[in-house]
């Protein structure tokens, strides 16, 4: 008898797990699956584990494709994290692989590019928090120290952004005559610079100041106004020279 309990019991365990492995996100009620819940209420309304879901669309066994969301923020800690994951970080967590990396880079890209067109059509001092947006995008989880400069116009539309150095930034790290050089060609009327900090600190360095007043005076010399200078950090936050009077 003993024995017949037990494979009883094996055989109600293999269907229980059965029925679990068959549920998935379709045999919620529509209010409640994310893709529905966006289409009725707004992307605003959903969690970040279910705005995840929606762009990872299935899960693996046993777990539905929130369930793979809530596990992947749970390891690597937020939303932007997630975005600024290694390739083969990404790619070892379960259920995730090379065509979903491909397609987290195209988001983030098409993200970016949305917001610098958007940016090339309006005046870019109306528009602070989408410069912000864009700088946040473009820097905040960059490992290593990179130098953005943007170039606009009279009407303070941006005409282009480009990465002029990388790298441990210093007044020789920068060089002024290739800022120069880009500025001319570019035939900017104002400059926009912008750098992050992978140390996750949001307060300029001594160097950071010197190189801002270099450059400051360097493109005074063409008749080209220094408009701000960000700091970005790791975590996001945002520092304006021009707004802390250090310009």
């Amino acid at each position: 008898m003993r024995i017949n309990f037990t494979c009883e019991c094996n055989k109600l365990v293999i269907i229980l797990t059965s029925i679990l492995l068959i549920m998935t996100i379709i045999h919620w009620p529509i209010s409640e699956r994310p893709r529905e819940k966006l289409l009725q209420r707004g992307a605003s309304v959903l969690s970040d584990a279910e705005l995840l879901a929606i762009f990872l669309r299935t899960g693996i066994a046993g777990k539905s494709a929130v369930d793979l969301a809530r596990e992947l923020l749970q390891h690597f800690g937020s939303l932007s994290d997630i975005f600024s994951s290694s390739q083969s970080e990404f790619c070892q967590f379960p259920g995730l692989g090379n065509a979903k990396y491909a397609q987290l880079q195209a988001v983030l890209e098409m993200s970016r590019r949305a917001l610098a067109e958007e940016l090339k059509c309006n005046d870019v001092l109306n528009s602070p928090q989408s410069v912000r947006n864009f700088l946040r995008l473009s820097l905040a989880r960059k490992p290593h120290e990179v130098f953005l400069g943007i170039f606009l116009d009279t009407r303070n539309q941006i005409i282009a952004s480009e990465e002029l150095a990388s790298g441990t930034l210093t007044e020789t790290s920068v060089y002024p005559r290739e800022v120069i050089k880009r500025t001319l060609y570019h035939n900017a009327a104002s400059v926009i610079f912008a750098h992050n900090h992978p140390s996750g600190k949001m307060d300029p360095s001594h160097a950071d100041l010197m190189l801002t007043e270099i450059l400051k005076k360097a493109l005074a010399t063409i008749d080209v106004k220094l408009l701000d200078h960000f700091i970005i950090t790791s975590d996001n936050e945002i520092l304006s020279f021009s707004e802390h009077h250090l310009i």
